[in-house]
């Protein structure tokens, strides 16, 4: 693949979103060094020494229990200037039942995937682009370390393939629940500030609440609720956003009421 060179910012951002797609397909590998490969079976390469010694052994373990109990392969390679390349792909036996994780923080993002078929069956593209996106990024791995992030990125795998699939990664992330947080603040503001009553005879303007209530609601329910209920049974941050909203609601209701008064009906005579 020739390199982009004199092109405009916007050129690197799709960039960027190319090899978020290509990194899933068998172009994460690049020729084939059989040097590089251990004399003994393991389903764990760890060329750029990202594990410790007691993380490897115990990943090694887990990983060859995990598919004696599923049937399921997933095999784990963290490379740096060393690169074994398709010879992973003979050594391992890679087919569609199989997941190779690369490890490698030369693109920017640590996390690489190699998906076989089976697996795209029970998770969606967007499953893997997310998976890579969550664990992979620079902050995730500055926060919990680049084993620490490939060790949850597995969690999540092996979680998802035990219920049966995924669309979207189980857990919530800070950064994903203060979202869903502000969405259902907002949604709050606007439900409170439309529900203000326009006459002496109101309490609430219902007309108005639904007339805007594709708005509101989907602000509340679809960014602030179905996130959170959809990525983890915990019951906290769901009231969280319950309570966040109602209570925006209910200030942006007093705050209209006191700034902006009651319209009082006007006097023809």
């Amino acid at each position: 693949m020739g390199k982009i060179q004199g092109r405009r910012p916007f050129l690197g951002v799709l960039a960027i979103f190319l090899s978020l797609i290509i990194c899933l397909g068998d172009t994460a590998f690049a020729y084939e060094n059989t040097s590089l490969l251990p004399d003994h079976p393991t389903p764990v390469i760890d060329l750029a020494r990202t594990l410790t010694n007691k993380e490897r052994i115990s990943l090694e373990k887990s990983l060859k229990e995990y598919e004696d109990k599923t049937g399921w392969k997933i095999r784990v390679l963290s490379q740096y200037e060393k690169i074994p390349g398709l010879a992973v792909k003979e050594f391992w036996g890679l087919d569609e039942r199989s997941l190779l994780l690369i490890a490698d923080p030369r693109g920017g993002n640590l996390l690489n995937f190699n998906v076989g078929d089976a697996l795209f069956v029970l998770m969606p593209r967007i499953f893997w682009v997310e998976l890579q996106t969550r664990y992979g990024n620079q902050y995730y791995v500055q926060e919990h370390g680049e084993d620490g992030a490939i060790i949850d990125a597995i969690e999540s795998i092996e979680t998802c393939l035990d219920r049966g699939g995924c669309n979207v990664v189980p857990g919530l992330s800070k950064d994903q629940w203060l979202w869903t947080l502000a969405s259902s603040i907002l949604g709050g503001i606007i439900a409170g500030f439309v529900a203000f009553p326009r006459n002496e005879n109101e309490l609430i303007a219902w007309g108005w609440l639904l007339l805007l209530a594709p708005l509101w609601l989907m602000l509340f329910g679809l960014f602030g609720i179905t996130p959170v209920i959809t990525r983890t049974s915990e019951t906290l941050p769901l009231l969280r956003n319950i309570l966040a909203f109602l209570g925006s609601t209910i200030m942006a209701y007093l705050t209209a009421k006191v700034t902006l008064g009651r319209v009082k009906p006007t006097d023809n005579n």
